[in-house]
């Protein structure tokens, strides 16, 4: 079996970026679309097919098949692809048969914010932990390092500590190992 090349996670490339806040002028919106189980991927192809802009956050994982290392490309949160569409688009990507619901975000500018710490955090290529249920923490600011600048909540896993990035709008997030001394309270 062939081993495919990355599938493109991000339609336009600049998605994250050009849009300046939540709400756009040509009436497009964040939704969050729960895909059939495992689906989400097959879903962005179709998406991409139909020019409707969309965000799938995917990371690398490494694993060894009969012997040989395989790398794959996974969602990062199982189920869920990030749509910025008109309300004709949100229809065209219901057409698809691959969606189950669609989730409307009350706070787009949140969602925006959380998005693009999620692609700074997989661009870091550190190793990330899928986090449910999220318990409050403290709010830090990453000083040093490849992720300065980054926010996100500390946590306190098997005596090590853990900068989580969140999702809100999902109750998700990732956490990356991280030492105390890089953080500094916001």
């Amino acid at each position: 079996m062939p081993i495919l090349a990355e599938e493109p996670s991000l339609f336009p490339e600049t998605l994250l970026d050009d849009c300046a806040d939540g709400l756009a002028e040509d009436g497009r919106s964040w939704l969050a679309v729960y895909a059939r189980s495992r689906q989400e991927k097959a879903l962005a192809r179709q998406l991409l097919a139909r020019q409707i802009p969309f965000y799938l956050p995917l990371v690398a994982k490494r694993q060894s098949i009969r012997g040989r290392q395989v790398c794959s490309h996974l969602p990062l949160f199982a189920g869920y692809l990030f749509l910025r569409a008109t309300e004709e688009e949100r229809v065209g990507a219901m057409t698809t048969n691959r969606i189950l619901q669609i989730l409307t975000v009350n706070d787009q500018d949140q969602l925006l914010g959380d998005l693009r710490k999620i692609r700074d955090l997989i661009e870091s290529r550190a190793p990330l932990t899928v986090e449910s249920r999220l318990a409050p923490g403290c709010p830090v600011r990453v000083r040093v390092g490849a992720l300065q600048g980054l926010e996100g909540t500390i946590l306190r896993r098997n005596g090590k500590s853990r900068l989580l990035v969140a999702v809100n709008y999902l109750q998700q997030g990732v956490s990356v190992e991280i030492e105390d001394c890089m953080v500094e309270p916001l």
